[in-house]
């Protein structure tokens, strides 16, 4: 079943500029900004300008241009919050949830960049 995107949704307002958000990078296919209910000191927010609902949709429709200016965005943030190891920093987490069972509350493509504190076990062991 195709992927149906709801152009409604919070990070589509955020996209067209309906809902005002803490800009920490933009680029010609990306936008991230700080999460508004930080779990961490660094968490931030990233998404691609395209509208694609989750991470296998954005893998297998996006363009090479949008894949590799959403990754080099990733490695932009980590590097402008000071948490990339290679820069000698203690690390961070990037999370992607898809679908219902992994709890995405917003149907558009994102990744959460944490850091800045030690951030625990990954789930707990069921």
């Amino acid at each position: 079943m195709p992927y149906t995107y709801d152009d409604q949704n919070i990070f589509a307002k955020i996209l067209r500029g309906e809902i005002p958000n803490d800009t920490v990078l933009e680029t010609e296919h990306s936008l991230a900004f700080n999460d508004i209910v930080p779990q961490a000191p660094v968490h931030v927010l990233v998404i691609p300008k395209g509208a694609y609902v989750c991470h296998d949709h954005f893998a297998a429709e996006a363009r090479s241009e949008e894949i590799v200016d959403f990754m080099r965005a990733t490695a932009e943030i980590c590097r402008l919050k000071d948490i990339s190891p290679g820069d000698g920093h203690s690390g961070f987490r990037v999370i992607g949830n898809a679908g219902e069972a992994a709890m995405q509350e917003v149907p558009h493509y994102h990744l959460h960049i944490l850091g800045g504190r030690l951030l625990g076990g990954l789930l707990p062991v069921a």
